[in-house]
């Protein structure tokens, strides 16, 4: 009971969307709303009751008047299984809302005209979520299957591309099919939006990323190895945008294709952050450590 509260106490609701409301009421579509509206604050909460779950640092969970975001203090350093879980458990959401509308109808304790209102909204929210694009859940998991193979700065770079081609595929479907749909384009506008600013931030993002993996809590369950080579002549720099989530690196040092030395990730993190060494070459910390 007390996380259940401790969740509410998360929730925001935009002020345009109080705005959305009494625009609604004035047009008679106000049980619409408030339908759309429970669903996408179900949908949030599913997100967040599993990101409590694992004791993640929640910051809020924002209701627009167009959708929903909880936004978690989070910067990819947890265990990518465990993100899978937080991601997913919105559009699991769906599952249980519409077999549960199902068994109400079923016992004519749902009311028959708001039901296939209420099923075509589940169905809409749990498509849309899905699709590749960034921030929306199905963007999130691209992001995770990348990370599985590919750095954090690559999958995060090509996650962003990925998004992009789609929404402007979306956009186009949209615009051959239904242009006159203005809440849609609000939408895309939104999305585009979201990616330009999270392009603009994709270095700060990657530094906060390095930040919390070296000031941050450590994770419980130990990281699986997995071995950098660099050659001398690396910048320190380009080895720390090799590292990758869910591993940790020992740092193999070569020179013309053999070992001289082996650095740990945290001496890395240590030169780079600490000491400010953002110049130095790989071989510059060998001697130094």
């Amino acid at each position: 009971m007390n996380k259940s509260i401790e969740l509410l106490r998360h929730v925001h609701i935009h002020p345009l969307l109080w705005l959305v409301i009494a625009l609604s009421i004035a047009t008679a579509h106000f049980m619409e709303v408030s339908l759309l509206l429970g669903i996408i604050f179900v949908h949030e909460m599913g997100h967040a009751a599993a990101a409590s779950f694992f004791s993640w640092r929640i910051k809020r969970i924002t209701l627009l008047p167009f959708g929903g975001v909880a936004e978690m203090d989070e910067h990819g350093n947890r265990p990518l299984k465990e993100e899978a879980i937080v991601v997913l458990a919105g559009p699991l959401q769906h599952v249980w809302m519409v077999a549960a509308a199902f068994a109400l109808l079923h016992f004519n304790l749902f009311p028959e005209d708001l039901f296939p209102l209420f099923i075509e909204y589940n169905l809409m929210i749990l498509i849309f979520n899905l699709f590749p694009v960034w921030p929306l859940d199905g963007g999130k998991l691209v992001f995770l299957l990348l990370s599985l193979k590919n750095s954090f700065a690559s999958a995060h770079r090509t996650t962003l591309m990925i998004s992009f081609v789609s929404l402007c595929m979306f956009s186009f479907v949209i615009l051959a099919t239904a242009p006159a749909h203005i809440n849609v384009w609000v939408v895309i506008g939104f999305l585009f939006f979201s990616l330009y600013y999270e392009w603009k931030q994709r270095r700060f993002i990657f530094m906060r990323f390095l930040l919390e993996r070296y000031y941050g809590k450590k994770s419980s369950s130990p990281d699986s190895l997995k071995p950098i080579q660099a050659d001398e002549q690396d910048l320190l720099i380009n080895v720390l945008e090799k590292f990758q989530r869910g591993c940790k690196h020992p740092i193999i040092v070569e020179v013309d294709g053999r070992e001289k030395g082996t650095l740990d990730e945290n001496e890395l993190l240590h030169a780079y952050f600490t000491e400010k060494r953002l110049n130095d070459k790989i071989s510059d910390l060998l001697f130094l450590y």
